[in-house]
């Protein structure tokens, strides 16, 4: 059964380009200026006010995948490094790529991607007008078609969640991550133009995930 991983970054918009009254939904429950704050910072986090920074997928078979990044003004040229092709092109262009490699696939491999990955790529796909190849969202119990990590190893919310990174370190895996870079920092970086720490920082996780899954289909799946 072909199999794919992928993960995505995401960053937010400006909050000052929105609209006075989006401006005001948005900060409706923030009560004060910390939660304004915080509510200002999860921008990227919803796909309505927020667009998709990279794209990894990534082959666990042939151990070979593509990264398509975001890099505005910058004139960066297609490289491998690693066995993961990068190409920066725009957002409508990386959803377009992805589905163009997805339907491939009989089998993705995420974590959180249900919580997460999946409804962004789908919405954002819709606000861009590129049409989707595959639904992302199966049905949430059987893992033929979508494995999420997250939900299998906390056996559909049976036990606390934790981070990609946690789990990495409980399992004692080999967790290659860009030093000196978290999730929470992908917007700053962005702002400061070191997309391809981005892009490398997306590589980094989905082969995390790929570990991850290759302990989960050994040790814990039930054949």
């Amino acid at each position: 059964m072909p199999k794919i991983v992928f993960d995505i970054e995401t960053i937010g918009v400006d909050f000052d380009t929105l609209t006075e009254d989006e401006q005001g939904y948005i900060l409706k429950y923030a009560e004060d200026e910390k939660k304004i704050k915080e509510t200002k910072n999860k921008l990227g986090f919803w796909p309505f006010t927020g667009e998709i920074a990279a794209i990894c997928l990534y082959n666990p078979e042939t151990k070979k995948g593509r990264t398509y990044f975001q890099a505005p003004q910058q004139k960066i040229k297609p490289f491998v490094e690693e066995n993961i092709e990068y190409e920066a092109i725009d957002e409508k262009i990386i959803l377009q790529k992805f589905w163009e490699h997805i339907k491939n696939y009989n089998q993705f491999i995420t974590f959180n991607g249900r919580g997460f990955d999946c409804p962004y790529i789908m919405l954002r796909s819709a606000v861009l007008r590129v049409k989707p190849t595959k639904n992302l969202m199966p049905y949430r119990y059987d893992d033929k078609v979508h494995v999420d990590l997250l939900e299998q190893l906390t056996f559909y919310g049976a036990f606390r969640k934790f981070s990609l990174d946690f789990y990495c370190r409980a399992f004692n895996l080999n967790n290659k991550k860009i030093e000196g870079m978290s999730g929470g920092q992908v917007q700053q970086f962005f702002k400061e133009g070191k997309y391809l720490e981005i892009a490398r920082y997306c590589s980094a996780d989905v082969k995390a995930t790929t570990e991850l899954y290759e302990r989960w289909e050994k040790y814990i799946k039930f054949n």
